[in-house]
């Protein structure tokens, strides 16, 4: 409805400025509308980022900051020490555990006495034997004097027919002379010259035969000897075995295993005991099959004994590849921590190189060298980590190189987060 009022020539036109209040009306509620559509705007962009995101405590993650620097690059295994000398005693002979004087984990030293075994039968052996070699020795003594006796006799008869000769040849030298003055007759004179030639083929054979006699009695001598020695020898067998029923250590260190029980029967190789040196230790550790690759004789490794850090050198890289990891032998110093002993189980690092200039982080759990991981990473506001491509390269005992993908200084989530990728790219830091 419009409604005029004229006061004289001044027309008031009401209508006009009731227009004018309807659109400032107008105004403040498309205002208030706009304001309420931000509103519902920022809520339902928060309630759709509520919904995306996980809340974590702070407390249930750990965070890392990304370092930049010079570190060893390293291999890491696991394993126990052992004894670089060790002694494998087993039975000389048929026996039985007669007494157990020690149990593993004692220390010896080279006399100590370990166990006692008997063998009755190898008693009767040994006396046997003892008999054997009294009687080759008897028989040796009585050789020896018939031997002198033959050679007395044959050295008598020898002497014997020397003298003969010798008369004959001054009877056939005298018979000669008178020969030639035809006092004697030529037949006596030629029987006595026959009788000087007969006398010294007989001196020359009864001479190779006194040679011959003392060779062949020089041969049998060498051989009832040798019987001698034989028996001697069987018998100091017997007497060593006999020696070893008492089983003793051998050398210093510890008794790692006596694997025998006692009144336990015993086969010849059968084990007895492992000895093993306290103060030679090696470390043998396994590494996983594709780190063992960079691992060389000669490369430094960091021992860790749960007591305390030493350093050794890798002297055996083992050819066989057993349930995936490779054996590795590493060498100890002399002096170790007190207290370090065989069987003690160690972790090692093995130092295959040094990074230069790098950047790294602590190992993130379920990550490896070479690998690409997705990580929560930490955004400035402190509160809210969103996921990211993290490249990373060699391992340095507990941390990793990053390749590419985080910056230093960076705050990255290195916990096991699994749970939480399934769910949300993005948590909220409570």
């Amino acid at each position: 409805m419009v409604v005029k009022f004229k006061f004289g020539e001044i027309l008031l036109d009401i209508v006009k400025s009731k227009v004018k209040k309807k659109n400032y009306l107008l105004s403040k509620k498309n205002i208030s509308i706009a304001g309420a559509g931000l509103v519902l705007i920022l809520l339902f962009g928060w309630t759709k980022s509520s919904l995306t995101s996980v809340f974590v405590e702070r407390s249930d993650v750990v965070v890392e900051k990304v370092k930049q620097g010079n570190i060893n690059a390293t291999v890491e295994g696991y394993g126990k020490l052992i004894s670089g000398k060790q002694q494998l005693i087993a039975a000389q002979t048929v026996s039985k555990v007669k007494e157990i004087i020690l149990r593993p984990g004692a220390h010896v030293t080279a006399e100590s006495v370990i166990v006692k075994l008997e063998n009755p039968e190898l008693e009767i052996e040994v006396e046997n034997k003892k008999y054997d070699l009294s009687l080759k020795k008897a028989s040796l003594m009585q050789q020896e004097i018939s031997n002198k006796r033959e050679l007395l006799q044959e050295s008598a008869s020898l002497a014997e027919v020397k003298v003969e000769f010798e008369t004959a040849q001054m009877k056939r030298k005298a018979e000669e002379e008178l020969y030639r003055k035809g006092i004697v007759s030529k037949l006596t004179f030629e029987s006595s010259l026959l009788k000087e030639q007969q006398l010294k083929q007989r001196i020359s054979i009864l001479t190779q035969r006194f040679e011959q006699l003392k060779l062949s009695h020089e041969v049998s001598l060498r051989i009832i000897k040798e019987q001698v020695k034989q028996s001697e020898r069987m018998l100091a067998s017997a007497q060593l075995r006999t020696e070893k029923l008492i089983v003793r250590a051998g050398f210093d260190g510890v008794l790692q295993r006596l694997p025998v029980e006692l009144g336990q029967n015993l086969n010849i190789g059968d084990e007895i005991a492992l000895i093993g040196s306290v103060t030679e230790l090696v470390a043998q550790v396994r590494v996983p099959q594709g780190s063992a690759q960079y691992v060389a004789v000669g490369q430094k490794a960091i021992v860790d004994t749960r007591i305390d850090k030493v350093e050794g050198i890798v002297e055996r890289v083992e050819p066989i590849v057993e349930k995936n990891t490779v054996t590795i032998e590493i060498s100890l110093p002399e002096k170790l921590p007190l207290g370090t002993r065989p069987q003690l189980n160690v972790d090692a690092s093995i130092i295959i190189d040094t990074l230069i200039g790098v950047k790294y982080i602590r190992r993130p759990a379920h990550s490896k060298a070479g690998d690409r991981k997705e990580l929560y990473h930490i955004l400035k506001s402190g509160n809210e980590a969103r996921l990211k491509s993290i490249e990373f390269g060699r391992e340095a005992g507990k941390f990793i190189e990053i390749v590419s993908g985080a910056q230093f200084g960076d705050e990255i989530i290195i916990s096991d987060t699994n749970e939480y990728k399934d769910q949300s790219s993005q948590l909220i830091l409570r």
